[in-house]
């Protein structure tokens, strides 16, 4: 997806001149000066100009000012939204995270070059790549100006892909820096506020991201872009909090009125997605698909419409189109981690209704490994059917024992996050029995035990177990208590 995108902010009075091509290596230089904090921040109007210059050719033999300007341009198109060469402006000069030709760089140009990449790699959605540059610029930093400014790529990096822990390090080690520097809170990189809400949105922790929001608002309170993610950030919290009306009305007067148009592509998607979600928590799951529909996801998923088109096909049971819409997810091998477990969750639930207990276990095991490995976010299982989604993580958790020591975690963010079942769901679930099934379930409210249904039915204690273990999946529960509840409440 692409939008038009303005590159300037400059008042009417004062348009903006066209830039001379031997004026672009001393705007580049004002704006590198500036990138990391201790000596201002970049001027917006230098920013504008420099995001219209047409991007440098490759040189046979980069020089620390070939790498200036490159810096200055990356930075430049990112903060004014000027991102129509998508991931072609990275892949015009870097092999991965390395330089297609050869360079003599300074270190710290190659520091400030490879975090401008990583910045720009997360505004065009890979959030991968955007971590490996900013990992490249940890390396190259020569002073504690630079590492901050590093840090605060990889830790965006690292949040926007969902390696929550390994954002978390690194935010810890930008805010030490910029504590003990005492530089001014106007030169706080935007990137690390934004890292700060997306780790507090995966740890529902709102008084986080209501800090964070506030943080943007006083850093920089007479640049648009700042104002809008700030404001962005208060929709979430919104979220959280289930005012689901005021959270919806505000993301359409963010996505449609004036302001539009001075977002950060990112933070734009992030709102359409929330969107989405929004109509999906008030049931009104084809709105939900119409609002997603012109979008398309970027080569990294960064932010991924498959994903979110998902909830809604899960509540509307149109599973298969579900698994249709999201295979090619689950076979991008460098598909966003963040947005990849949401749609092994929803997958596992879609195999479990279409009577695929070992693919939906599978994809479950999947999605509560990342899940554990990465920090325990519980927004992938954000609105989902609670007595369903914990049948399967209790039948994965059973079988796996890495995992035996995180059951209490996940079951008490399901039981945070998810909703109740639609008691037409519970009563769909338990018509799916085969006759060997139902016939067992009408034993489990008598006193008999396994080895006696086993004899009273004619078949073997481990057919009964193999029936039992089927009940429990199609019913969402662990045990046969709460199996002879729920067939109860269905009125069976």
């Amino acid at each position: 997806m692409t939008r038009d995108a303005p590159t300037g902010e400059a008042p009417a009075t004062s348009p903006l001149p066209p830039v001379p091509e031997e004026d672009v290596d001393r705007r580049a230089a004002e704006i590198v000066l500036r990138l990391a904090p201790g000596r201002g921040v970049p001027d917006p109007r230098i920013l504008s100009l420099v995001a219209e210059a047409p991007p440098p050719a490759p040189p046979a033999v980069w020089t620390d000012s070939d790498a200036a300007v490159l810096t200055a341009v990356y930075a430049a198109r990112v903060r004014r939204d000027a991102l129509l060469e998508e991931s072609s402006l990275l892949t015009r000069y870097f092999d991965g995270v390395h330089l297609g030709r050869p360079g003599t760089l300074s270190s710290g140009v190659r520091s400030q070059l490879y975090a401008a990449a990583g910045e720009y790699g997360i505004a065009v959605g890979q959030p991968r790549i955007a971590a490996s540059f900013g990992q490249q610029a940890l390396l190259f930093a020569d002073s504690d100006r630079l590492r901050y400014r590093a840090l605060s790529v990889a830790a965006l990096g690292h949040a926007l892909n969902g390696e929550y822990l390994s954002a978390e390090a690194d935010l810890i080690e930008a805010e030490e820096i910029f504590d003990r520097l005492g530089w001014p809170e106007a030169e706080t990189a935007q990137l690390v506020l934004l890292a700060h809400v997306l780790v507090a949105s995966a740890w529902l922790d709102e008084e986080r991201l209501l800090r964070a929001a506030h943080r943007m608002r006083c850093a920089q309170p007479d640049d648009a872009y700042w104002q809008f993610s700030a404001r962005a950030a208060e929709v979430m919290a919104q979220m959280f909090r289930r005012d689901y009306a005021a959270a919806l009305a505000d993301c359409r007067l963010l996505l449609n009125g004036r302001r539009r148009h001075r977002s950060n592509r990112v933070t734009h998607d992030l709102l359409v997605c929330m969107s989405s979600d929004i109509l999906v928590a008030q049931g009104e799951h084809q709105a939900a698909l119409a609002a997603l529909h012109p979008h398309g996801s970027p080569p990294g998923h960064g932010v991924c419409f498959s994903m979110q088109r998902s909830a809604a096909l899960l509540a509307l049971g149109r599973e298969e189109e579900l698994l249709s819409e999201t295979a090619a997810c689950v076979a991008e091998p460098d598909h966003c981690l963040r947005t990849l477990t949401p749609v092994l969750v929803r997958r596992s639930l879609a195999w479990s209704r279409l009577g695929s207990p070992r693919r939906a276990r599978n994809a479950m095991e999947s999605a509560l490994l990342l899940i554990a490995r990465t920090g325990f976010s519980a927004t992938p299982f954000l609105m989902l059917p609670h007595d369903e989604s914990r049948g399967i993580v209790d039948a994965v958790i059973a079988q796996n024992a890495d995992l035996a020591s995180a059951a209490p975690r996940f079951r008490e963010m399901l039981a945070r996050v998810t909703t109740p079942d639609a008691p037409s769901s519970r009563r769909s679930r338990a018509a799916s029995f085969t006759p060997s099934e139902r016939a067992l379930a009408a034993l489990l409210a008598t006193p008999l035990r396994h080895a006696d249904i086993a004899r009273e039915r004619g078949v073997s204690v481990n057919t009964v177990k193999s029936q039992l273990r089927s009940i429990y999946r199609k019913l969402g529960v662990g045990n046969r208590a709460e199996a002879v509840e729920r067939l109860r409440d269905v009125g069976l």
